[in-house]
C-alpha cells in the first residue's frame, strides 16, 4: 500500500502541538524545599523554618554554601504558614517550590495547643506538596533538628526519611506516616492518629526518630516509648520487624541476662465480641522468627524449644499488656476498634461514639501468641561458651 507523504507527516505534526508545559518557569526562579519545621515563636505567630537543596553545580546558588553542603535554612514568621511561606522569596529572591518535599516536622507545643489538621491545613490543600511527604512531631521545639549534619545523605531531610523507613523495617520501634495517611486517620470514626516522634541522639547535633505520639482528634494525647511502640505496632499488624529480648529460660542461669529472638514475620488478628453492652477483642498473633543470642539456654532437645517457645511467648504477650494498660488507661483507642464496631453495627456506634473512651478503658483483651519457626543460626543451638 502506497502512504501519501501528507499523511505521514500527521503524527510528527501532533507531536509538535502537544509539546510544552502549562506552568512555565526557569529552574533558577525557584528554590526546591527539602524539609520544613513548624514552631510558634513567643509573640504566638506561626514560625517556619524552611530547608532548601543546594546544587552541586551551575546556577546561582551554587556557591552561596560551604563546600560539601548539599543544604541551607531560611526562617520565616507570620500569623499563618501561607503568609510565612509568601515572605521566603524576601530572603531567598526566588520562589519556594514544594514538588520535593521530603519530610515536614511539627514542634511538640503546637500539637497540644490546636489540630494537627489546623497546622497542615496549607500542605494538604496546594497542589504542590506531594501525599507522600512523611510528618514527624518534634520533642521540642522542630527547627533544631534541620540544622543536623546528615551522616550518609546530601540533605538532613533525606537523612531523617531514611532513619524513619529504617527503623520502621528493621526496629520496629516507631511508625510511618504520610500526609495521606494522616489524612485517613484523622477522618476514622475514633480520630486517633500515631505520628513518629523526633528527638535529639546523645548530643544535640544528632536526631533519633523512636516512639510516637498518640493524638485524639487532632490533639496531643499521650507518648509512647520505644518498647511500648514495638508492641503498639505489633497489636495494629504494622510491625515488619525487630528483636525481643527476654530472660533466660534455664533454671540455674542469671535471671538479669537477656537473649534475643529477631522477628522476621508477624501477623496479628484482631476479633471484636460483643456480649450485654461488653467487648471483649481477641487478639491472635503469629510470629516466625530466630534466635539471635543464646547466653544461658539450650536448644538440645524438644523440651528446651518448648521452654524457650513459651518464654518468648510470654514476653511478648507481656509487653503487648503493658502497652494495653497505657491506652487504657489514657482512654485512647489506637488500635481502631471502634472502626470495626462502627462498620459491623452503624446503630450501636453511634450510641457509643461519644463515650466510647470511657467504654475502651473497660474492653476486656484476651490475647494468644504462637511463636514458630525458630532458627538457631549457623552456630550449635546453645551459647558460645557451652
Amino acid at each position: 500500500m502506497r502512504i501519501r507523504p501528507a499523511a505521514s507527516f500527521l503524527p510528527l505534526l501532533l507531536c509538535l502541538l502537544i509539546t510544552g508545559c502549562w506552568d512555565k518557569g526557569e529552574l533558577s526562579e525557584f528554590g526546591y524545599v527539602q524539609a520544613i519545621a513548624i514552631d510558634k515563636n513567643d509573640e504566638g505567630a506561626i514560625e517556619l523554618t524552611t530547608h532548601f537543596y543546594t546544587p552541586s553545580s551551575g546556577g546561582e546558588m551554587s556557591g552561596s554554601s560551604k563546600e560539601g553542603s548539599k543544604g541551607f535554612s531560611i526562617s520565616t514568621s507570620a500569623d499563618t504558614v501561607f503568609e510565612a511561606i509568601r515572605d521566603i522569596p524576601i530572603h531567598l529572591g526566588r520562589k519556594a517550590r514544594w514538588d520535593h518535599i521530603r519530610v515536614i516536622l511539627i514542634g511538640e507545643e503546637i500539637t497540644k495547643e490546636q489540630s494537627i489538621a489546623d497546622v497542615l491545613e496549607f500542605f494538604s490543600r496546594d497542589q504542590e506538596p506531594r501525599g507522600t511527604v512523611y510528618i514527624l512531631i518534634a520533642s521540642g521545639e522542630a527547627s533544631p533538628f534541620l540544622n543536623v549534619k546528615p551522616f550518609i545523605e546530601n540533605t538532613i531531610a533525606q537523612q531523617l526519611r531514611e532513619i524513619q523507613e529504617a527503623t520502621v523495617r528493621y526496629s520496629g520501634k516507631t511508625e510511618k506516616l504520610s500526609m495521606i495517611n494522616l489524612a485517613i486517620q484523622l477522618k476514622s470514626e475514633t480520630g486517633v492518629t500515631v505520628v513518629p516522634r523526633i528527638q535529639s541522639g546523645t548530643s544535640s547535633k544528632s536526631a533519633v526518630i523512636a516512639g510516637v505520639y498518640l493524638l485524639q482528634d487532632g490533639k496531643m494525647k499521650t507518648t509512647l516509648l520505644s518498647k511500648e511502640t514495638e508492641s503498639l505496632l505489633m497489636l495494629r499488624n504494622e510491625y515488619q520487624g525487630g528483636i525481643i529480648e527476654y530472660p533466660c529460660t534455664e533454671q540455674s542461669g542469671d535471671k538479669k541476662k537477656k537473649e534475643a529472638f529477631e522477628v522476621i514475620n508477624l501477623h496479628t488478628k484482631l476479633r471484636t465480641s460483643i456480649i450485654n453492652e461488653e467487648v471483649t477483642v481477641h487478639v491472635d498473633t503469629k510470629v516466625e522468627g530466630s534466635i539471635g543470642e543464646l547466653h544461658c539456654s539450650s536448644l538440645k532437645n524438644s523440651e528446651d524449644e518448648t521452654r524457650l517457645k513459651n518464654t518468648i511467648e510470654q514476653q511478648i504477650e507481656q509487653d503487648m499488656q503493658d502497652t494495653l494498660a497505657r491506652l487504657q488507661q489514657n482512654r485512647i483507642d489506637a488500635l481502631g476498634i471502634g472502626n470495626q464496631i462502627y462498620r459491623k453495627n452503624h446503630t450501636l456506634w453511634k450510641k457509643w461514639k461519644p463515650t466510647w473512651g470511657e467504654r475502651f478503658s473497660n474492653v476486656r483483651f484476651e490475647i494468644k501468641i504462637d511463636v514458630t519457626d525458630m532458627n538457631s543460626g549457623l552456630n550449635a543451638a546453645s551459647p558460645i561458651t557451652k
